[in-house]
């Protein structure tokens, strides 16, 4: 069983990066004030609370670790997928 995202306990990940891109995610992580802290070991770790949290990681670490084609890929499915504007637009 999955632990439900919208728990209060925190999840704590150990995010494999290239160290060289570590300092910039971790700051970026840190202006959104999601906790995370950079061991001397050369890992990111990075503390979730919520299930948005755990988005924002993911969209931030996804353009450091994520093979040129992939992002590629996701952007066009972006760009494709239609928009329906019924109460916002």
């Amino acid at each position: 069983m999955q632990p439900s995202l919208s728990s209060t306990v925190p999840m704590e990940y150990a995010v494999a990066i290239p160290q060289c891109d570590r300092w910039r995610i971790y700051h970026r992580l840190q202006e959104l004030m999601i906790s995370c802290s950079c061991p001397a070991d050369g890992s990111l770790q990075v503390e979730v609370h919520h299930g948005i949290e755990l988005i924002l990681v993911r969209s931030i670490v996804q353009p450091f670790t994520a093979p040129r084609q992939e992002l590629v890929n996701w952007l066009e499915r972006c760009w494709s997928t239609p928009v329906s504007c019924k109460d916002n637009c």
